[in-house]
């Protein structure tokens, strides 16, 4: 048996390689419905109307319609359960925060001329918390055939063996440091005498049946802060634009275990291993908005908005650690422990998220209620990683553009009012961003609430309900099993509004 190495040098890799994957980037080019709590209610149906600061969200139009000053802060509970199924066993992990929807405030200057077609000019600064990552997700199961070895070996295979045995972890590329991790924590083996040293061999116990545990914790949030600018002319047309700026900060922790009872002979073999990731993920990014609002007749509104797509720089910092106990027919071994203690600081890299236009129709019965109606187009094959001209990215952009399509979006929303109070409800469908629509699937959606005006103050509560299904493949090479997702959410929210 080889040498065993623990590396006890604290670091940092600074590596010009990528780590980069799909899931990357559907993460930051799929938002959430999130706004305050009237927005939210009807399902953020609001493309035709305006005159909620969320409504910006969709059609920056919809600021020219306030009439008055107003600023309104939004909190928000998110509930997120996640059902499990791999190989017939079912699990289940939820988690459940607080966070910050929206706050924001719009400043309504009226034209005094009377004699001028153009009636008022708007002006607001709006934060909406566009995606909550926090989740857990937790999947146990047997597989009858594969072992996560297969995962470094995939790695490993044309690895030269001496690069594996003379080089520090810090050193390597991502896809070395893979194999690196495994050959370390003998998990694989080389083959004798193969071309170059370069293949390698399962040293996993063979004979099926592996029993295995993934669980995955994210955190933190992507935010969007919104500059608007809107104007209306006569009393039928509203004009708008955002420039819009993102910030995002995403902490995932992953551990993967693995063990099995096959039959056991002289040789030592690993029979169980916990492989641990752990990525944290920032930047910064920018988009616009166009829109309009138009007043057909006094009850029916039409809007249309355009959002551009989104340009983030991100960058990634990794950390992993491998450990692995074998055992043959007589002994076990003490735990075999790969913990380079090194951070790996990846290039800055570029993504572009992809736009998408919105149509949008209303009818408002006096001052009694409403109804709306959304549909946005958002093809999210024109999803890009950068530099464009590195050969892995452009491989992978293909690999996007191959995988995933265009998606249509329904919201439909209502309210209607009985004195100071509002009654609100809405539906929500997205369809699957993936032509095979399994790895994500459809997104059905429900809300309700209710407001009362108090005058000056508002106070407006909401309750969103969401389900979709997913599969969760637990490495993207190699070992490429993944359990099917269904994720329910259920969403509470409060806004205090004044206006003036």
């Amino acid at each position: 048996m080889k040498t065993k190495l623990l590396l006890l040098v604290v670091g940092l890799s600074f590596s010009v390689v990528h780590s980069q994957e799909i899931t990357d980037a559907m993460r930051y080019a799929q938002n959430q419905l999130n706004g305050t709590a009237r927005f939210t209610a009807m399902s953020g149906a609001f493309g035709a109307l305006g005159g909620d600061l969320s409504s910006m969200n969709v059609n920056p139009a919809g600021s020219a319609v306030f009439v008055n000053n107003q600023f309104a802060f939004t909190m928000g509970n998110y509930n997120t359960k996640n059902n499990s199924n791999y190989f017939g066993t079912i699990t289940s992990a939820s988690d459940n925060s607080f966070d910050i929807n929206q706050a924001g405030g719009v400043f309504v200057f009226k034209n005094q001329n009377p004699n001028s077609d153009w009636k008022k000019l708007s002006m607001a600064v709006n934060y909406e918390n566009i995606n909550n990552f926090d989740n857990s997700l937790f999947s146990a199961g047997t597989s009858p055939t594969k072992s996560v070895a297969e995962y470094f070996l995939n790695y490993a295979n044309g690895v030269p063996l001496s690069l594996l045995e003379n080089s520090r972890y810090a050193d390597l590329d991502n896809g070395a440091q893979q194999a690196f991790l495994g050959y370390q924590g003998y998990v694989i083996n080389p083959l004798i005498d193969s071309p170059n040293n370069a293949l390698y061999t399962s040293n996993v116990r063979p004979g099926g049946k592996y029993y295995q545990e993934s669980s995955a914790y994210a955190s933190g949030y992507n935010g969007k802060l919104i500059f608007n600018t809107a104007l209306q002319y006569k009393d039928k047309i509203y004009f708008g634009i955002n420039l819009n700026s993102h910030f995002t900060d995403y902490v995932q922790s992953t551990n993967f275990y693995e063990s099995n009872n096959n039959p056991l002979d002289l040789n030592y073999k690993v029979k169980s291993l916990n492989f641990s990731n752990d990525l944290h993920t920032y930047g910064v990014g920018f988009s616009f908005q166009v829109g309009t609002i138009v007043k057909v007749t006094n009850a029916i509104r039409l809007g249309v908005g355009y959002q551009s797509p989104t340009w983030f720089n991100l960058q990634d910092e990794l950390s992993q650690r491998l450990a692995s106990i074998s055992s043959n027919s007589i002994d076990t071994l003490p735990p075999d422990v790969v913990d380079p203690l090194v951070i790996n600081y990846y290039a800055p890299y570029d993504l572009r998220t992809p736009g998408s236009f919105t149509g949008s129709i209303a009818y408002v019965f006096g001052k009694t209620g409403l109804l709306s109606l959304d549909y946005k187009y958002k093809d999210y094959s024109c999803t890009q990683f950068g530099p464009e001209n590195d050969p892995y990215y452009r491989g992978l952009n293909n690999d996007m553009y191959n995988s995933l399509g265009a998606t249509n979006e329904i919201k439909v929303g209502a309210e209607y009012k009985i004195q100071n109070f509002s009654l609100r409800g809405g539906y929500r469908y997205e369809g699957s961003p993936y032509n095979n629509s399994s790895t994500i699937g459809d997104l059905n959606s429900l809300s309700g609430g209710l407001g009362y005006n108090f005058g000056s103050i508002k106070l407006d509560f909401a309750y969103v309900y969401a389900h979709s299904t997913s599969q969760q493949q637990f490495f993207s090479q190699g070992f490429t099993e993944s359990a099917h997702i269904n994720t329910y959410k259920n969403n509470v929210s409060m806004t205090l509004l004044f206006e003036m």
